[in-house]
């Protein structure tokens, strides 16, 4: 899914398409990354999937075209992620739960998500959800800036589509300038060289601590493993 993503959104604008919507299902945006089914990659296969990972940040950060993300339920972790690099953000209202809970899962929040979560709700916010591994409502999330709307369930992804319309309204060269400037500081995340970053996140994940933690996660689920074919 993570590679699918990527080619999508890599591919939109050379087909024609001016703007996209990310969204999930009813009731749940995305869960994040599968960890019983992680747990029983090999070093090589992780390494990849944070390169795929990665790849897939970058590819909603340097879009040509605008993304909203349509937030349809619970997105934490690898589901908050995915809209932080978003250009806007549509919130379903509910018993839902967002945020950044890699901490409390065993895994140290990566620099280039830490810092696009400082980019959305300022540098002491930031510091407080991601060292804490905060989960938050939606209507925290709307108050701290880490959601831009909130919106019924049931109409939050044509809301997305309806800012997406409303943006292409507007002079096209102009927007597209201006949209470039505004996310400077959030491409230039992808302009230096990751390769050390990847290092250590994948150093991090199989440290003994984070995988004790991922272990007892799988556990609580009740879910083992999955062996890697």
């Amino acid at each position: 899914m993570i590679i699918a993503l990527r080619e999508a959104i890599e591919g939109a604008a050379a087909t024609g398409k001016r703007a996209l919507v990310l969204s999930g299902a009813p009731g749940r945006f995305s869960g994040g990354l599968d960890v019983p089914l992680l747990l029983g990659y090999d070093r090589v296969r992780i390494a990849t999937l944070w390169r795929e990972f990665y790849g897939l940040l970058q590819a909603l950060a340097i879009s040509p075209i605008p993304i909203a993300a349509a937030i349809t339920g619970h997105a934490p972790a690898g589901g908050t992620v995915l809209a932080l690099f978003c250009d806007y953000r549509f919130m379903a209202q509910g018993d839902f739960k967002l945020g950044l809970n890699e901490v409390q899962v065993g895994i140290p929040l990566p620099p280039v998500i830490l810092a696009a979560l400082r980019r959305l709700v300022g540098p002491r916010q930031a510091e407080r959800l991601g060292v804490g591994g905060v989960l938050l409502s939606p209507e925290q999330a709307l108050a701290l800036g880490l959601v831009d709307e909130l919106i019924p369930a049931d109409e939050v992804v044509d809301r997305a589509i309806r800012w997406c319309q409303g943006l292409l309204e507007v002079p096209p060269a102009a927007m597209n300038s201006t949209r470039r400037l505004a996310r400077a500081d959030l491409t230039v995340c992808f302009e230096t060289d990751l390769e050390a970053e990847l290092r250590q996140v994948n150093a991090w994940w199989w440290s003994p601590e984070t995988q004790t933690t991922l272990h007892g996660l799988a556990a609580r689920l009740g879910k083992k493993p999955v062996a890697a074919s």
